[in-house]
C-alpha cells in the first residue's frame, strides 16, 4: 500500500518539506505540502479545523520601552515596543485545539493563546499555545497529526490508540506528550494559564540586524493553576463551559486578568554549543541560560458584545507581522504562515480582513478589489478611483519609504528534504520529567497508563521505549502501570468512554411511547 498524492504520484518522503539546507527556509514549490495542507484547511465548514472551541476578550498591551535592562530599540524597531507606557489595543482568543466547538473545556488538550495587536503600523498577530513547545517540527506532518488526534473516521469515536499510533512513530512528540498528559494538559481556566508563541521569530533593529526571539505570556497577577484528571471530570459533570464563564465573569466584576510579555533572545546563528537546534519547536530554550526578559504587560478589561461577530469571526495568522518583527527559518512557522491565512479565507471569506474584529485600526489602502462579501473599497483619500494597480503615474498608491535597513539573511545550501541535524528527541522530555514535582509525575503516569492500556502491544512497546530513553524511571513506571492495569488492545474508544456507554445501557427506566 503506497502513499500517493491526489494526482497519483507516489510520495517517498511524507516527513520533511523541502528547504534550503536542513534548517533553511522553505520554498513555494513544495507542491505536496501545499496540496496537503490546503485540503486540510478546508476539511470542515464552517467551524475552525482546529481551535474551534474558544472564548475571547478585549484589552490593551502596555510597553515598558525596555527589554530586560536595555532599550528595546537595540533589538527591534517595532514601534509598539519603543515608548514606555505606550498602549496598543488588543483582542485575545483562548481556545482548545483538537476538539469541536461545543466540546467541554475540561478535555485534555493544548490551549490556544492568540493575541491580535492593533498597532499604529497595522495588525500584529501573536498566535500560540499555553505550552511552550509542540508535537512536531515539520509542517508536512500537521494534517496527519490532527487526523490521528481526532475521532475515528468510521466510528466517530475518540480513540487514544490512534493518537499513540501516530506519536509512537513520531519520537519528536515525546516531550509534548510528557506535558499534555501531566496536569499541564488541563489548565484550570484561561486566566491562570501561560501563553507562548511556540515558534522562533526574529526581531530586527533599524540597522537590519536580527536576533532570534521566543515570546512568553506569564500570568503574574493570577498565577498558574492546572487540574488533575479527577478534578477535571468533577468540573465537567457540572459545567462544560467553565473556562469561558470564568473569564467573562472575572472581567464583568472588574477583576481584569493580566499577563507580562517576556522574550528570550538568541543570536541569529546555528548555536553549535547547544544539543538541539534553536529553530526546533519541540524544544525549550533553557530559561536559566536564556532568561525571560519583560517587554510589557497585557490587561483584558472588556468582554465581547457579540460572541459570533468578535470571538467566532476573529481570524489570526502567524504571517501577520509589523515592521521590526520577522520570520525565522523555523519550518513549522513557515508552514503555519501559509495555513492560517488560507484557512481564514476559506472559513470566513475572501474579505475577512474587512470585518471590524479583524480590521486594523490604522488606515488601509490596497489595490485588492471585489470578492465575496466586499463591503467597502480599501482606498486612500485622494487616490484616483480608476487606478487599482501599482506602479502608476495617474494618482494611484505609492510604495512606502523604508523604516530601516532591510534584514537580508544569506544562504548557501542545497535544496533538500531532511530533518534537522540535532533532533535529540528525548533529552528535554527527560529533563521535564525530572523537574516535575512527584504529584505531577504520578498524574502523568496514571493518565498515560489509562490511555495506553487499550492500545496495541506494538504501540505500547514503542511508547515505553521512548519514555525510557527520556528517563529510565519514566519508562519503568509506565511499563509497571500497564502491567498492573492488564493492558489489552482492540477497543473502539477509551476504557472510561466504554464504561460510560455500558452505564447508559444499564441506567434509566423503560417507558411506553406516546
Amino acid at each position: 500500500m503506497t502513499l500517493t498524492n491526489r494526482q497519483g504520484h507516489p510520495i517517498s518522503d511524507n516527513q520533511n518539506i523541502r528547504t534550503v539546507g536542513n534548517r533553511g527556509p522553505s520554498t513555494l514549490e513544495n507542491y505536496h505540502f501545499i496540496e496537503k495542507i490546503s485540503h486540510f484547511d478546508r476539511g470542515h465548514i464552517p467551524e475552525r479545523v482546529v481551535h474551534a472551541r474558544g472564548a475571547g476578550a478585549h484589552g490593551y498591551f502596555e510597553a515598558y520601552g525596555t527589554v530586560g535592562g536595555e532599550p528595546v530599540s537595540k533589538y527591534t524597531r517595532a514601534k509598539l515596543f519603543q515608548e514606555k507606557g505606550n498602549r496598543t489595543p488588543v483582542f485575545v482568543r483562548f481556545s482548545s485545539v483538537v476538539h469541536g466547538g461545543h466540546s467541554p473545556e475540561t478535555f485534555r488538550d493544548p490551549r490556544g493563546f492568540a493575541v491580535k495587536f492593533y498597532t499604529e503600523d497595522g495588525n500584529w498577530d501573536l498566535v500560540g499555545n499555553n505550552l511552550k513547545i509542540f508535537f512536531i517540527r515539520d509542517p508536512l506532518k500537521f494534517p496527519d497529526m490532527v487526523h490521528a488526534f481526532r475521532p475515528d473516521p468510521v466510528t466517530n469515536l475518540q480513540n487514544p490508540e490512534r493518537m499513540f499510533d501516530f506519536v509512537s512513530n513520531s519520537p519528536e512528540a515525546t516531550h509534548m506528550i510528557t506535558f499534555v498528559f501531566s496536569p499541564w494538559g488541563i489548565p484550570a481556566n484561561y486566566r491562570q494559564m501561560q501563553g507562548s508563541g511556540v515558534n522562533t521569530y526574529k526581531w530586527v533593529n533599524k540597522d537590519g540586524e536580527a536576533v532570534l526571539v521566543k515570546y512568553h505570556w506569564e500570568p503574574v497577577k493570577q498565577g498558574i493553576k492546572n487540574l488533575t484528571q479527577r478534578e477535571a471530570e468533577a468540573i465537567q459533570a457540572k459545567n462544560t463551559s467553565h473556562a469561558t464563564q470564568d473569564l467573562y465573569e472575572a472581567i464583568e466584576r472588574g477583576d481584569y486578568p493580566e499577563w507580562e510579555l517576556c522574550v528570550q533572545i538568541l543570536s541569529d546563528d546555528e548555536h553549535p554549543e547547544l544539543d538541539f537546534d534553536p529553530l526546533d519547536p519541540t524544544k525549550l530554550w533553557d530559561h536559566e541560560k536564556f532568561p525571560f526578559l519583560p517587554v510589557g504587560k497585557m490587561v483584558l478589561n472588556k468582554n465581547p458584545e457579540n460572541y459570533f461577530a468578535e470571538v467566532e469571526q476573529a481570524a489570526f495568522g502567524t504571517g501577520v507581522l509589523v515592521d521590526g518583527l520577522d520570520f525565522s527559518d523555523d519550518k513549522l512557522l513557515q508552514g503555519r504562515t501559509f495555513s492560517y491565512s488560507d484557512t481564514q479565507r476559506h472559513r470566513v471569506g475572501t474579505n475577512y480582513l474587512q470585518l471590524p474584529i479583524n480590521a486594523p485600526k490604522t488606515r488601509v489602502a490596497t489595490n485588492q478589489r471585489d470578492g465575496q462579501m466586499a463591503f467597502h473599497v480599501d482606498r486612500a483619500p485622494g487616490q484616483n478611483p480608476h487606478v487599482n494597480y501599482e506602479p502608476s503615474s495617474l494618482g494611484g498608491l505609492q510604495e512606502a519609504s523604508p523604516a530601516g535597513k532591510e534584514h537580508e539573511p544569506s544562504y548557501n545550501a542545497k535544496l533538500v528534504r531532511q530533518k534537522l541535524d540535532r533532533t535529540n528527541d528525548f533529552g528535554q522530555a527527560g529533563d521535564t520529567y525530572r523537574k516535575f514535582e512527584e504529584h505531577e509525575r504520578e498524574e502523568l503516569i496514571s493518565n498515560l497508563v489509562d490511555a495506553l492500556k487499550i492500545c496495541s502491544p506494538v504501540i505500547r512497546e514503542k511508547m515505553i521505549e521512548h519514555f525510557t530513553k527520556a528517563d529510565p524511571d519514566y519508562g519503568r513506571r509506565v511499563a509497571e502501570g500497564l502491567a498492573k492495569a492488564g493492558a489489552s488492545g482492540g477497543h473502539l474508544s477509551s476504557r472510561d468512554a466504554e464504561q460510560g456507554s455500558e452505564l447508559a445501557d444499564r441506567s434509566g427506566k423503560r417507558t411506553d411511547g406516546y
